[in-house]
Order: structure tokens, then sequence, then C-alpha cells
């Protein structure tokens, strides 16, 4: 089983996705199929004197992660926790998208610490990684653009805030065509699933209808008489759902989402704070004048939020937090929750550190995945070379 954490430093296009095609350029269609978590994996069995089957190809997941500010306990408790366990289930590409993360202005001299911080975070909190340079992302993010319609571009719900905030001025095309990025990232590795989150599935909703088009213009009869197998380019992908519950909010703000973009270091966890901070960040942290702790109280959402993640970093269930917690005031419990934070992130910044003080090893680690991916890579890339036309290479 291939587990690798892709860091795409690109200088090249990602493959695409495949399915009915679709000439057409209209809206977005919903019918984005699901699957959830805690699906179970079949396994080909045998009996009698029978020669055993060979087991059952484990479904491939694929998804990335922005070397964009500091990993918070949102990005850990909601997304990289499932993502490890995901590493049991299937066959699993977690890759660094640092080409998505010059979209809008950034610092040039951050991007490569950035890139190797978060790739080290993800190693520590248990992704069993490599890396990859692997440049077919943006060779094939240029062959999906001749497919795909601006108008399916300019309906993107995140371009159009994000361009209204930053202004046409300071707006490069990149955020506009990085949907058709993400879609090459999928696509090229011929992914059955994909982790998404609420405000993801327009993107993946994309994906589908560009593997779609493509299949429908360039696959079947017309790949098999420029010489190829026939059939679809792309594998059309499904979401994959995670379980709920891990939706971390603000230590500022019950209502809202904890974000690497608040304003406020207050507001949230991140992962390599240091004792003094977690616990002076816990202590600051909005409470409210309520007596007792309780869950689901919409008139608490603070206090719900503050139970669910000491239920979430203890692995205990909702009954025992309550049987636990339920009569503490806010100073006890706020130290039973800083204890508890501390010692669960603790192993994770240890090991954090031990892998960016050995650079020999995190670039060998991350680059030992290039070859895994590229291998990938390299078939879907020239199968789709191939059935557009361009001279063998």
């Amino acid at each position: 089983m291939s587990r690798t954490l892709l860091s795409h430093i690109l200088h090249r296009p990602p493959p695409l996705l495949a399915s009915r095609g679709g000439g057409r350029g209209g809206a977005l269609p919903s019918r984005l199929r699901t699957l959830r978590l805690n699906c179970s994996v079949a396994e080909a069995t045998a009996s009698g004197d029978e020669a055993p089957a060979p087991p059952a190809r484990k479904k491939r997941v694929v998804s990335g992660v922005q070397p964009t500010g500091l990993v918070h306990l949102g990005n850990y408790l909601g997304a990289i926790k499932n993502w490890v366990s995901l590493q049991d289930l299937y066959e699993t590409l977690f890759f660094i998208v640092d080409l998505h993360a010059i979209t809008l202005p950034y610092e040039a001299p951050q991007l490569s610490k950035a890139t190797r911080s978060t790739a080290a975070i993800y190693l520590a909190c248990g992704i069993d990684s490599s890396k990859s340079h692997v440049r077919a992302h943006v060779e094939l993010m240029w062959l999906l653009s001749s497919s795909t319609p601006i108008g399916w571009l300019n309906r993107m719900i995140q371009f159009k805030e994000k361009s209204r905030k930053a202004g046409d001025e300071n707006v490069g095309v990149a955020l506009l065509t990085y949907p058709v990025l993400m879609a090459s990232d999928i696509l090229l590795y011929q992914s059955d699933l994909v982790p998404v989150g609420e405000d993801q599935t327009q993107h993946l909703e994309l994906t589908r209808e560009i593997a779609e088009r493509v299949n429908n213009l360039y696959g079947g009869r017309k790949w098999k008489k420029m010489g190829g197998r026939g059939g679809s380019l792309f594998k059309v992908p499904e979401a994959l759902i995670p379980p709920a519950g891990a939706r971390v909010m603000s230590l500022t703000d019950g209502l809202s989402k904890m974000s690497k973009s608040a304003p406020s270091d207050q507001s949230r966890i991140n992962l390599l704070d240091p004792k003094d901070v977690i616990m002076n960040k816990i202590k600051r942290c909005k409470t409210d004048s309520f007596p007792g702790l309780e869950f689901d109280n919409p008139e608490r959402p603070e206090c719900n939020n503050l139970l669910s993640i000491y239920q979430i970093i203890t692995g205990k269930t909702k009954e025992e937090v309550i049987r636990e917690c339920e009569n503490m005031n806010w100073g006890s419990f706020k130290t039973t929750l800083t204890d508890a934070l501390i010692d669960h992130l603790q192993p994770i910044q240890v090991r954090y550190e031990e892998i960016m003080s050995d650079p020999g090893y995190l670039d060998g680690v991350l680059l030992e995945g290039s070859g895994k991916a590229a291998e990938i890579a390299d078939i879907t890339l020239n199968n789709v070379y191939q059935a557009m036309g361009f001279l063998r290479r």
C-alpha cells in the first residue's frame, strides 16, 4: 500500500478525472456521490479447494493541504487524525499543495520553509508519508484548462469571495484557475475518493465535471483511434465524508470555526505552541457565566466547544466527560483541559523537533514519494497527451 505525502513544487500539470462526457458549459450539477468514512472495504475470499482469489484492490484516497500559516488544533482534530485512520483502510496519497499557496500575495522566502515545516508536522502526527516533486501536476492542469469552460470557473464561490475582498488589481489569474489545478491533483492519480469538507464540495463537483468532459472529448473510441487502449482517461472520484463531531471552534468565539486566517492568534491552539502559550490561551479563552458545564446547549457555544475538545483529545465518551466535568467551575476545568492538551501535543512536538533537526531524513522521506507518485502520474499524463493528439513523449 502506498502511503504518500506529496509536496508538489510543480512545474508541470496533473491529470484528469473521467466519467460521462459533457460538452456543455452550463451550471455544475449537484449530483456528487459520497461515501462515509466508516464504510468497509470488501475482501475477496476463497472457499473449498479453489485457489484463493486475489485481495480486492484498496480504493485510493487523495487529499492535500496548503503550506500556509500554522497547523492548528482544528486542522488536527478535524482532518489530520482522520487521515491517519484512513491509512489502514485505503491506499492513501496525501500531499502539500504548495502551488495552491501562491494564488494570493505571499512571501517567497517563506514558501519552502513553510512546506518543509508542514511536511514535518504531518509526519509527526502519524501520516505515513513520502514526498513528491511531481511536475505532471502543472502539465495536466494546462491540458485540462483547454477543455474547461471559463463560465464554470466564474461560478466558483471561493473565487468570488476572495477576489471581492482583494480587489481586481490584486488578484492574479491563478486564483481563477486554481480549481483546475485541484482537479489535476485528483485526476492525475485516478482517485477513487476525496475527503471533503463543507467548503470543498463545489471544487469536487467541478473536478468530476472536468473529468467527464475530457473523457467525452478525447476518451473511448477517439482515444483508441489515436493508438490508446480506449475507455475513460480519468476515474471520476466520489466524496469521502469524514465522521462528524470534530468541528473545532475559535477560542474567542464559539460560533466561528477555528481558523489560521483569524487575525488573533489567541483564537486558536497551534500544534507547535509551547506549554506556557497553551496555558495562557486556555486561561484567557471565552467562557460564560452559567453554572456547571454541559454539551449541546445552544446558549453556551463556548462551553460545548471546550468540552468537545477535551472529549476528543482524551478519547473519552460524552457521558464520561459529563460525569467528570459537569460540576466543575471554569477555573478547574481550564486546568484539566490545559493538562490534557499539553499531554496530547507534547509527543507530536517532540517528534516534529526530531524531524526538523535532521534535514537529511526529512528530505529522504519526502523524496521517496516522488518516484511512487510519478509512476502513477506519468501513466495518466502520457495517456492524456496521446488522446489529445500530441507526439509520443
